[in-house]
């Protein structure tokens, strides 16, 4: 995604991994459900937990803990699989990600979301679409299509911390 564009007005998926906020594009999400028993799969990436039967299709279930290199942590009951539509070469798979809960579905205008801020090419921040910002919250607007798109865990910058740095001046 171009660094200099926002992210598009629309009704966004918020969920979270420990106090981080995130929000994907509904149009990318297929649907969300229960945590439920996931069967490993030997030789795959430490952030891939594994397969599970989803009404008779076989699906790739990936820790969004994991892929973002953050510690691990129990599973709580709140803890759930996003489906996502993936599309690759002109075919599309579904593929599922946990994270510790779905918070809302929120409309998000062009006002509530601005450009990933900028990093001083420090951080990879290709797989961060933008920012957006609510009454209660800054919240990560990721491009699910680059994290699924990449084989390898990476490091994702905290906007919260960014934002509150920008608001008292510190570095």
């Amino acid at each position: 995604m171009n660094q200099a564009a926002s992210p598009v007005p629309g009704r966004y998926l918020t969920f979270y991994l420990g106090t981080s906020y995130y929000a994907v594009s509904v149009t990318e999400v297929r649907e969300v459900v229960r945590l439920c028993p996931i069967t490993s799969v030997p030789q795959m990436p430490d952030y891939i937990r594994g397969v599970i039967n989803l009404r008779g299709s076989v699906l790739a279930v990936l820790d969004l803990r994991a892929k973002f290199q953050m510690a691990s942590t129990e599973y709580s009951d709140r803890a759930c699989i996003i489906v996502f539509d993936y599309r690759n070469s002109g075919r599309v798979t579904h593929v599922g990600a946990i994270v510790d809960g779905v918070d809302d579905v929120v409309v998000m205008t062009a006002a509530h979301l601005a450009p990933p801020p900028d990093f001083a090419g420090s951080v990879d921040a290709r797989f961060l679409a933008g920012v957006a910002t609510t009454a209660t919250r800054v919240c990560s607007v990721l491009s699910m299509h680059e994290i699924l798109s990449t084989d390898s865990s990476f490091g994702l910058p905290d906007v919260n911390s960014l934002s509150a740095q920008e608001s008292t001046g510190s570095p």
